[in-house]
């Protein structure tokens, strides 16, 4: 099939496009052309910033595709655009929404989709606005019949991500594993979690692709592995063959600390990452994911010490810190205990 990503360059994007091309799809990618791709196989390129609305949708409407995999839609602004450029040259539009887009606390453990409804707090913008989105979507859905379909994916790891530990400090969790400085866990690290990886999640979007049962249907495609919040350290550790050392701090004082970079701790990550996957599972009978917290560590190691081997020096300053507020209120109350 004819297929488009808008993106293409991403965590999850760059494998979406490696698997299209396995299964042998007809590739094009529409990004601002800022990064280069690390799939070798035969990928037509078209330049543009989808945020120059007209450019963008004129541009597009004179193109046809089977489908359209939008995986940079993050606001309702974005959603219409994509309609507006795609509702009559496009067999199907696939859109990459997210788990954030869910309301909390959640209605089922692990969270299937019927059981849930969509986030109404525009406190958390980035939640709020995935929803928004899907808001917009279902009824284009229920009015005009649009073949859309949307994946919600959870917290993905890959080669390119930057959004990898509490901090999001990246390779600063092996700089700081290897030096022995402590890493900052939120709460007591039990939240429970499934971490996905990205060639696991791209099976999804795969394999929607051209599959008239999606139509007008919503889907999470996560791990099922469950795992904790601070066993992704110590799979660090074990990767390393160094054992971490971790301090816990809850995540109402890491957001009074840094509102901008913890927020989504309070107001998402507290609350359970563990999802059914019945449903994807209903239209993609052999979707899986396979790749185990350990392996995917292991393969984020590997690419952390190729290519983005560098410390960001805010984050560790911040991390340091952190520790050193933690250590000393600890040290008061022991004393306080002591003198109780």
């Amino acid at each position: 099939m004819n297929v488009l990503v808008l993106g293409g360059t991403g965590v999850i994007s760059r494998a979406i496009v490696t698997l299209l091309l396995q299964k042998n799809h007809t590739v094009t990618v529409f990004n601002r052309g800022r990064q280069t791709r690390s799939d070798s196989g035969d990928v037509r390129q078209i330049t543009g910033d989808r945020l120059n609305r007209e450019d963008f949708e004129s541009r597009m409407r004179r193109e046809s595709f089977d489908a359209v995999i939008d995986m940079i839609c993050f606001n309702e602004a974005d959603a219409r655009s994509t309609v507006a450029a795609f509702r009559d040259n496009s067999g199907q539009i696939i859109i990459c929404s997210s788990v954030a887009a869910y309301k909390r606390p959640y209605h089922s453990v692990p969270t299937v989709e019927s059981a849930e409804s969509l986030f109404d707090d525009p406190t958390f913008v980035y939640a709020w606005e995935k929803a928004e989105v899907e808001r917009y979507l279902n009824e284009e859905i229920r009015t005009n019949q649009l073949p859309v379909t949307i994946i919600r994916p959870s917290l993905t790891y890959g080669p390119g991500a930057a959004n990898v530990g509490v901090l999001r400090q990246n390779y600063g969790i092996i700089d700081r594993i290897r030096k022995g400085k402590p890493l900052v866990m939120f709460g007591d690290g039990s939240t429970p979690w499934s971490f996905t990886f990205a060639p696991d999640l791209a099976k999804a979007f795969v394999g929607v692709v051209g599959n008239t049962q999606t139509y007008g249907q919503a889907y999470h495609a996560c791990s099922e592995e469950r795992c904790r919040w601070e066993d992704l350290y110590l799979e660090f550790g074990k990767v390393l063959g160094l054992e971490p050392q971790i301090v816990h701090i809850s995540s109402e004082l890491l957001v009074a600390a840094n509102p901008d970079l913890f927020s989504h701790l309070y107001l998402e990550k507290t609350f359970s990452g563990l999802f059914d996957n019945s449903k994807i599972r209903s239209v993609i009978p052999d979707f899986a994911c396979d790749i185990s917290l350990h392996d995917g560590i292991k393969m984020m190691v590997e690419w952390f010490e190729q290519e983005a081997n560098q410390v960001d020096p805010q984050k560790d300053i911040m991390e340091d810190r952190l520790v050193e507020l933690f250590m000393a209120w600890k040290s008061q109350m022991q004393a306080f205990a002591a003198g109780s």
